[in-house]
């Protein structure tokens, strides 16, 4: 009990010397180092640094990016299909990581098709769109449209008139897509198996009836936990698996 106890210690001790290490040396430079190290070829160092730097709280696209990357190339597909997709929460148009993401779910063996809702379809441009975009682009439209009515208070031309028109509509869609990101990001119950291969069973519980299999990269929906498993969701059928054999895409961090 004495050797688990100064177990924890130290590993707590760890990561507090870690994440002072991190904040004392700059994250610019540990982030440097592990670029070094992943154009050497020293992959598992690159990615220890990139970890480092995302247990410390920097939230940054290309950092999910470049860890993504490395664990494509470390063989690493589950891992790399979620910091691909948290780095699309920051930079969602960015060109080359969008085809290593769907490069990476292309190797992935498992071929589920989750069909997308109406506001989806209707709200084509969210997922061009990361939510601090939206947010400064309602910030702005939301200053021009109560600069535009307080002219028209003074002063009823009927240029400002259609100008103030065309402002509410823009205005309208804009706070309309921004709340509609907004409810997606907190609602997004994603999450990716990082197993080679898991079994997903009929109950919580290993002696429950197998259903069915998937395997790594796989992303499916999160319903809920259950002490040390996760009820998961498919389009067509659900089913149970182990907390460890999956990772929640929002969190960027294994179910626990």
């Amino acid at each position: 009990m004495r050797k688990i106890v100064l177990l924890h210690f130290f590993t707590l001790l760890l990561g507090m010397f870690s994440v002072a290490y991190c904040q004392e040396t700059g994250w610019e430079e540990v982030f440097f180092k592990a670029s070094q190290d992943y154009q050497k070829g020293r992959f598992e160092d690159a990615k220890k640094k990139y970890q480092l730097l995302i247990k410390s709280g920097k939230q940054n696209g290309y950092l999910y990016y470049n860890i993504a990357n490395t664990c494509y190339r470390l063989g690493q597909l589950g891992e790399a299909i979620l910091y691909y997709e948290n780095a699309r929460f920051l930079m969602p148009r960015n060109a080359d990581l969008n085809a290593n993401l769907a490069y990476a779910r292309d190797q992935v063996q498992d071929d589920i098709d989750d069909p997308s809702s109406f506001f989806k379809l209707a709200f084509f441009w969210l997922d061009s769109l990361s939510l601090i975009e939206l947010f400064w682009s309602f910030a702005v439209l939301n200053l021009v449209f109560w600069a535009i009515l307080l002219r028209r208070i003074f002063s009823r031309s009927e240029w400002s008139y259609y100008l103030f028109l065309i402002i509410f509509i823009i205005w309208g869609i804009i706070g309309t897509s921004f709340g509609l990101k907004y409810f997606e990001l907190m609602t997004d119950d994603r999450a990716v198996i990082f197993k080679k291969e898991v079994d997903v069973l009929a109950g919580p519980n290993s002696n429950d009836t197998l259903l069915f299999r998937l395997h790594e990269g796989s992303i499916i929906h999160l319903d809920r936990r259950e002490g040390g498993w996760s009820l998961i969701r498919l389009p067509n059928k659900r089913g149970w698996v182990e907390n460890n054999s999956i990772a929640i895409i929002k969190g960027h961090l294994p179910a626990e």
